[in-house]
């Protein structure tokens, strides 16, 4: 028998679902068919509608992306929603508007906001309670800047670094991605009952991440019982949190594209799974993957962006009329959407609240954030215990572009949807927080080709530039990405090793890259992944006021040939054996 206090907690929780439903139903039953398909349509506040589309299309969510911003400031994107919601409220049912944004790692969108490390370095802390408080943070964020829907987090299980998207998950590990899945949906959601939250999507359903060679929206041909043991576990353990929406994903799977694919949608994912909230589209998912054939797979609620906002509602409502889509499946797919948007309470607090706009960037959240950083990095070697440096040596030379650089510290979906290379506001760069650290002489090398035999040390960063999806794969005729260094940053290497300059290498990157040199020449080796906007976290670890904790979400590749097969070595989980396993890394010896 369940302890009191439990069973009246579920009794609660009960009778709030039915006064919800009762209240869904209610409104349902009062909706044209035009409304209807209006509540399933998510467009972008600029380009897709002119204002008066709001009210005369009767559109249900409108989305922040790459393009125009709301406004200068968080009040002037606060204001610019709440003009938008306002006219959502004059129809003649007044029901609100989900206003959604790519969130991936913090508010990315907002200059100003705290960023996080991406997933990849949150799955390298393993700390759920971390992941917790940073979706937490990054709700409060988004709340502030105008936002009650987050596209995150990505619970994707990669099997090949050549795809561009794996910094957006969180491990190569379905038992660690599953953990942090539950972290990650309780901190964005909280309690969605609460004034001002924010509903979280777990994406992209299903198998994203485990396309043949690494090729974003390709063919993923595993086994149904791969698909089960491997990639669903996240999802399973998402909807138990109660996620509100789940993201459909490019990639195709038993030769369907997973947009269209009924039997793991609505069999799969509404019916076993008893997922109750909102199936969304990625972007313009409905031209692309079939049309009205993926609103009978059971998406609820389409991007109608980039030019498909009119062919969407044409093509949805003549499918209506002839049949093709049955008035049950419409009316589950605005009942879910409704049942949100109850449960998020915005038929009561419709608008953006304006107290939260000074939590941006707080110092409170970039603590946290600055932790993220420390506990995400993952030492691979330190020959002769070089680590942890003295803060009173005489000289340090910094060397490489991404050692000042914010932006090239962050990766993809920062600032920009493709990041971007130059400093951003609020952030602090690596060399910045060297310096603060440091009591002797600090000098910057950008180009690493100046001379400093006498230097005690040189701190050498390298890695990525910034990408997001498609952009990211390697081998995409679009991408300029690969899987090892550039010969310019093996050239800073190899510069201050034939000066005899003890080395140390930080890489930032959004995968595990083929370093198998260079980690013989370093003396010192950090996989620092894509630590955002708190730079300074580095300098924490590295001059010891902080031991090194992170462990490898992925195993390390030793060499390309490793991902010359459908799949890397991670997934078969047989030779080639790998230069690092997961799990591996190293700490200070405690005195």
């Amino acid at each position: 028998m369940l302890p009191p206090s439990h069973a009246k907690n579920i009794r609660i929780e009960i009778q709030s679902d039915l006064k919800t439903e009762r209240k869904v139903e209610a409104l349902l039953a009062k909706m044209t068919l035009e409304e209807k398909i209006g509540q399933m349509t998510q467009v972008r506040h600029f380009d897709d509608i002119q204002d008066s589309d709001i009210s005369s299309k009767y559109i249900g969510s409108v989305i922040h992306t790459e393009g125009p911003i709301p406004g200068h400031n968080a009040a002037e994107w606060q204001a610019r929603f709440t003009e938008l919601q306002e006219i959502a409220l004059s129809t003649r049912l007044g029901i609100p508007l989900l206003f959604g944004v790519d969130a991936i790692h913090g508010q990315n969108t907002y200059p100003g906001a705290t960023i996080f490390p991406h997933n990849i370095g949150m799955g390298a802390a393993g700390n759920a309670d971390l992941v917790e408080k940073a979706a937490a943070i990054t709700a409060k964020e988004a709340q502030a800047t105008g936002f009650n829907w987050v596209f995150s987090p990505c619970v994707a299980i990669p099997y090949n670094e050549k795809w561009g998207r794996v910094y957006e998950a969180f491990s190569e590990s379905t038992a660690l991605t599953t953990k942090l899945t539950r972290a990650s949906v309780i901190g964005h959601q909280g309690n969605l009952s609460n004034k001002g939250t924010v509903m979280a999507t777990v994406k992209h359903f299903i198998g994203d991440g485990a396309t043949e060679y690494g090729i974003e929206g390709g063919e993923t041909t595993l086994t149904p019982e791969q698909v089960a043991e491997r990639l669903l576990p996240p999802y399973e353990e998402a909807v138990r949190s109660g996620v509100g929406s789940v993201m459909t994903s490019f990639n195709i799977l038993d030769g369907i594209p997973m947009h269209a694919h009924k039997a793991l949608i609505t069999g799969l994912l509404k019916n076993t799974l008893n997922f109750d909230g909102i199936v969304v589209s990625d972007w313009k998912g409905y031209s692309k993957y079939g049309e009205n054939e993926i609103v009978n797979a059971g998406v609820d609620m389409i991007m109608a962006v980039d030019g498909d906002l009119d062919h969407f509602r044409e093509v949805l409502f003549e499918g209506v009329k002839s049949e093709e889509v049955s008035m049950d499946r419409i009316d589950d797919a605005v009942r879910r959407i409704l049942r949100q948007k109850f449960r998020l309470g915005l038929f009561e607090y419709p608008f953006p609240d304006s107290t939260l706009i000074e939590c941006i960037g707080c110092d409170n959240h970039r603590e946290v954030a600055r932790q993220a950083v420390r506990e995400s990095l993952v030492l691979l070697k330190n020959n002769a215990s070089i680590l942890p440096l003295d803060k009173k040596l005489k000289r340090i030379v910094v060397v490489g572009e991404h050692a000042d650089s914010s932006g090239l510290q962050s990766g993809g979906w920062t600032i920009n949807w493709q990041g971007t290379t130059e400093n951003y506001l609020g952030a602090s760069s690596i060399i910045d927080g060297i310096r603060e650290a440091a009591y002797g002489e600090v000098v910057y090398d950008a180009g690493g080709v100046d001379l400093h035999p006498d230097a005690d040390v040189a701190i050498i960063c390298v890695g990525e530039k910034p990408y997001a999806e498609f952009f990211g794969d390697v081998g995409h005729e679009e991408s300029d990405c690969q899987l090892t260094l550039t010969e310019e940053h093996k050239n800073y290497i190899e510069h201050y090793v034939a000066q005899g300059v003890p080395t140390v290498v930080v890489l930032l990157s959004g995968r595990p890259l083929v370093v198998t040199e260079e980690l013989k020449k370093a003396d010192a080796f950090i996989a620092a992944w894509l630590p955002g906007s708190e730079g300074k976290g580095i300098a924490d670890v590295l001059f010891g006021d902080y031991n090194f904790t992170g462990k490898l979400p992925h195993s390390w590749p030793e060499s390309e040939s490793d991902y010359e097969h459908v799949y890397g070595p991670n997934f078969w989980q047989k030779s080639p054996t790998p230069l690092f396993p997961i799990g591996f890394g190293l700490e200070y010896q405690k005195s």
